[in-house]
C-alpha cells in the first residue's frame, strides 16, 4: 500500500511553492497575489519545487519521498555503526513502508499506557495521517525544520526517533485532526498523554502552522484559541496563554517566522508580528510590531531586526549596536525622569 499517492505529492508541490501566510489563512486567501513568495529552496531545499522549472526526473514528480529516503539511509548507517540498536532501528524505521507508518509506530510506543495500548494508538495515528495531506506535508516540513535549525539534531532519523519536541508536535497534529472530526474526548485524552510523557501541553483546538520547531520543548504551553503561523521557532518554557477566566478568543496570535526565546510568556489575545523576536524570559502583554525585538518584564520594543524570519537563523546573540541602543534608551528614560521630578519641584 502506497503511503503517499502521486496525486498527494502533486498537491504538496503546489502548496510548497506558494503557501498561505498567517494573515492570508485568516482572511481566506484574499490578497495572496500581493504576497512575497518565500524562498523554500533555501530553507527547505529537499522540497523546493517550482513546477514550471522542475526537472523531468524530479523525485516528487516520480512519486518519491526524499525525506523518507534520507531517514531510511540514515537508519541503515546507524545500524551498521551501532549493531546493538539494529533491532530498534529495524522495528522503528526499516520495517515500515513510509514516514507516516514509522512515525505512527514511534508515537504509539512513546504514548502507550496500560489502558491505551500501543496497537490502538498506532491504528489511530496511522489512520489520521494517511487521510490528511496537511499532516503529511507538515510532518516533513517540521522534521526538516529540526534538522536545519537545531545544531544538536544530527539527522532526520534522530529527530524522528529521539526528539520529544518533534514527537509532541506531531502527536498534537493528530489530536487536532481528531478535534476537527468532533472526536474531542479522544483528542483530549491524547493531549493528556502528550503532557504526561513529553511535558508539553498543547490544546488540540489550537492552530499551528508548518515548518515549526519546539527546541527542547519542556514546559511549552499553548492555549485553546492560539494561532501560530508558519516557520515559527519556540524554545522551552514558552507559554501562549490567556489572562483569566474569559471565554472565546483569548490566546495569542503568532505571525510567520517569529522567534520566541526560552521561557517567554505571552498572555491574552494579542498579535505577535511576522518576523518578531522575543528575548528569553520576556512577559508580553501587548501587540508586538513585525520584525521588532522585545525584551523585559513587561516586554518593550528595544529595536528592530533586518532578518525576514529570525526563526530560521535561531540567532539570539545581541550585537554591540544592540547594547548601545539599549544603553541610550535607558539614559534617555533616566534623563526624562529627572526632568519630570525637577519640574514637579519647581511647580511646588
Amino acid at each position: 500500500m502506497a503511503c503517499v499517492s502521486d496525486d498527494s505529492w502533486a498537491s504538496l508541490t503546489q502548496v510548497l511553492t506558494g503557501g498561505l501566510s498567517l494573515k492570508e489563512r485568516e482572511d481566506g486567501g484574499r490578497g495572496r497575489g500581493n504576497s512575497v513568495k518565500f524562498p523554500f529552496e533555501k530553507v527547505f531545499p529537499v522540497y523546493a519545487m517550482d513546477v514550471s522549472k522542475a526537472d523531468s526526473g524530479s523525485v516528487v514528480d516520480s512519486g518519491g519521498d526524499p525525506i523518507w529516503d534520507a531517514v531510511r539511509e540514515e537508519a541503515k548507517l546507524e545500524a551498521e555503526k551501532e549493531p546493538i540498536l539494529s533491532s530498534f532501528l529495524y522495528a522503528s524505521i526499516l520495517s515500515h513502508d513510509c514516514l507516516e507508518q514509522a512515525l505512527a509506530f514511534v508515537l504509539a510506543n512513546r504514548l502507550q499506557n496500560p489502558t491505551l495500548l500501543a496497537t490502538q494508538l498506532m491504528d489511530i495515528f496511522h489512520d489520521v495521517m494517511m487521510h490528511d495531506t496537511d499532516i503529511q506535508r507538515a510532518i516533513r516540513l517540521d522534521v526538516q525544520a529540526f534538522k536545519e535549525r537545531d545544531p544538536a539534531c544530527l539527522s532526520y532519523c534522530s529527530a524522528l526517533l529521539y526528539f520529544k519536541g518533534y514527537h509532541s508536535l506531531q502527536s498534537y497534529r493528530v489530536a487536532h485532526a481528531l478535534w476537527k472530526q468532533d472526536r474531542k474526548i479522544l483528542a483530549l485524552a491524547l493531549q493528556s498523554r502528550i503532557s504526561e510523557v513529553f511535558g508539553v501541553d498543547i490544546h488540540p483546538a489550537a492552530r499551528i502552522g508548518e515548518g515549526i520547531i519546539l527546541d527542547h520543548a519542556t514546559g511549552v504551553v499553548i492555549g485553546e484559541t492560539t494561532v501560530v503561523g508558519n516557520r515559527v521557532s519556540l524554545m522551552h518554557g514558552v507559554t501562549l496563554g490567556g489572562t483569566g477566566k474569559e471565554i472565546g478568543d483569548r490566546h495569542p496570535k503568532v505571525g510567520d517566522g517569529a522567534l520566541l526565546g526560552a521561557c517567554v510568556t505571552i498572555l491574552g489575545n494579542i498579535k505577535i508580528g511576522e518576523g518578531a523576536m522575543l528575548a528569553a524570559g520576556s512577559l508580553v502583554l501587548k501587540d508586538v510590531p513585525p520584525h521588532s525585538m522585545m525584551a523585559g518584564t513587561p516586554a518593550r520594543v528595544i529595536g528592530f531586526i533586518n532578518e525576514q524570519d529570525p526563526s530560521l537563523t535561531m540567532n539570539h546573540d545581541a550585537t554591540k549596536d544592540f547594547f548601545q541602543n539599549i544603553a541610550v534608551g535607558l539614559r534617555e528614560e533616566k534623563s526624562n525622569g529627572s526632568l519630570d521630578q525637577e519640574n514637579k519641584g519647581n511647580n511646588a
